[in-house]
């Protein structure tokens, strides 16, 4: 038995509890794994997800779940993933943020345009009150936190576009752009922005710059050469 589910299994005992509902965040291995242990100990529980696998049942947006004093409202939040889900709870103005925003780092995700459009949702929701992630340690200020991810996640986006206008990184003030600007590839573009950090890293950052680039490309602001794989500006491809 896991040490999570030995844990649990002692603080049931100690309070004579049960468990008689699963709350899941997402998919991933790491959020799902440890049902067939839950389950033996507590085989009555019922597991909800949003988009559920089967014996599973479907969380909707805005489902409320309580217990004495306890409330948690369900929020619809993909980006990470598809299903992704975080739980306000109401007592204490805190959320349950899955894996949306973490206790430590950034997080990774799927799609760059929703991801943020369910940060801001997130941020909505939440004012200074706590954030209990998936990963990491518990956040003292969860607002805050979202919005550091927010600016994090703008950064990036400003500095792939400053170097596709200007084939580097650090710029000057005032100074003016090259007239004719080269096309890149993600992992070009990573060695310049991302310069700093071991090569190792490189590859999984351009997991990231892809996505921006591809969220530039929905916006009508890059273009992507299929043949090439390389990205430019979609300003500069409209003047040839």
């Amino acid at each position: 038995m896991p040490a999570w589910a030995a844990n649990l299994q002692s603080v049931l005992s100690q309070e004579k509890a049960t468990v008689h509902q699963a709350l899941l965040t997402h998919w991933h291995g790491d959020h799902v794994s440890g049902l067939p242990d839950l389950l033996k100990l507590c085989p009555q529980a019922q597991i909800f997800k949003h988009q559920p696998d089967s014996a599973q049942t479907d969380i909707h947006e805005g489902q409320v779940f309580s217990v004495e004093g306890a409330t948690l409202t369900a929020f619809h939040t993909p980006g990470h993933t598809v299903d992704h889900m975080v739980f306000m709870l109401e007592e204490e103005d805190a959320m349950f943020t899955g894996d949306n925003v973490l206790g430590h780092g950034t997080a990774v995700f799927e799609d760059l345009k929703t991801y943020l459009n369910s940060l801001h949702r997130m941020r909505d929701r939440v004012s200074s009150g706590r954030g209990y992630p998936g990963h990491g340690a518990v956040i003292e200020n969860a607002g805050a936190r979202i919005t550091e991810y927010i600016k994090h996640r703008q950064q990036r986006e400003d500095e792939v576009l400053r170097v596709l206008r200007f084939g580097k990184l650090d710029v000057a003030a005032g100074e003016s752009s090259p007239v004719h600007k080269q096309a890149w590839t993600p992992i070009e573009l990573v060695k310049q922005i991302y310069r700093d950090v071991p090569e190792s890293l490189h590859l999984p950052a351009s997991h990231g710059v892809l996505q921006v680039l591809m969220k530039l490309e929905d916006e009508g602001r890059t273009v992507h050469e299929s043949d090439s794989g390389k990205w430019s500006l979609a300003s500069e491809r409209s003047a040839l």
